[in-house]
């Protein structure tokens, strides 16, 4: 059992967790994630490490609720306990000095981007971030993007906040500017990433995006996150999750990503309904 130290809410549906996990603490790395089980008879779910603290031994993960094992995450409370995180899991971020380097994350990926924004800024890069999301309401990590970027812009879809538009817009006025930039990674919904590779692409610009494919283990053992990149099938538990953005097959990810739709579906709603019955008793 992993007991939460501290749990709140940083907008509607993502919420901050701080759990105990001293062993992970020690040992994680930008770009890796955990698996996680809420409950004995819960499905495993990988859930990127946002960031840890080696001497309290507690790692930081952000959750969307989106579906049955989230949702169900999301109403644990501080003193609550998770069943099982294995980890750290995945290959680290590839770090260096690669001159100015932008980290890009659209609505709950900004928890994903933040730790290799950390990473690129103590190795040296010039760092511009991009948080992107819906509305202002929408925003998260604000503040801790701005601590570690030497440019930070935040993008909404409907303009009450900051630079009314995508992130893939504001970044393509950065590179109409003029500015030499090095190094792209991008994190958020598939469309997101794919629409930032496209921008990259014509101008040759080294662009990484942090894939979250459907798994089940996360060691590579299932095959259940294989990802088309380039020519050749990759595991993104082992291999991964971050790959070269303008080799991966964005629409093989997206189909595979749909095919428990339905059933992902009935489980969030026989859990909604089973939730307001026990409200009502």
């Amino acid at each position: 059992m992993y007991r939460i130290v501290s749990a709140r809410f940083l907008a509607e549906n993502i919420k901050k967790f701080e759990i105990d996990a001293p062993r992970i603490a020690k040992k994680r790395k930008a770009g890796q994630f955990v698996m996680l089980r809420v409950g004995n008879s819960g499905e495993r779910i990988p859930l990127t490490i946002a960031g840890s603290d080696p001497e309290k031994g507690t790692i930081t993960i952000i959750a969307q609720g989106a579906g049955k094992t989230t949702h169900e995450l999301n109403a644990k409370e501080a003193g609550d306990t998770i069943t099982d995180i294995v980890g750290p899991l995945g290959t680290p971020s590839h770090i260096e000095n690669f001159g100015t380097a932008v980290s890009i994350g659209g609505g709950v990926g900004t928890a994903i981007a933040y730790p290799t924004a950390v990473a690129l800024k103590e190795a040296g890069n010039h760092v511009i971030t991009i948080n992107g999301a819906r509305s202002r309401d929408m925003v998260i990590l604000e503040e801790e993007m701005k601590s570690v970027s030497d440019e930070a812009y935040i993008t909404t879809d409907d303009g009450s906040y900051g630079f009314h538009g995508f992130v893939t817009q504001k970044l393509q006025e950065l590179i109409d500017s003029g500015r030499k930039i090095d190094y792209v990674l991008a994190i958020g919904p598939i469309p997101m990433m794919r629409a930032v590779a496209e921008v990259t692409r014509p101008h040759g610009i080294t662009t990484v995006v942090s894939l979250n494919p459907i798994m089940v283990d996360g060691t590579g053992m299932c095959g259940g996150c294989r990802v088309t990149v380039g020519d050749e099938l990759r595991f993104a538990c082992v291999d991964g999750p971050e790959f070269d953005a303008h080799k991966v097959d964005f629409s093989n990810l997206g189909d595979r990503n749909k095919i428990y739709q339905e059933e992902e579906q009935e489980s969030d709603d026989d859990y909604r309904h089973s939730c307001r019955l026990d409200s009502h008793a």
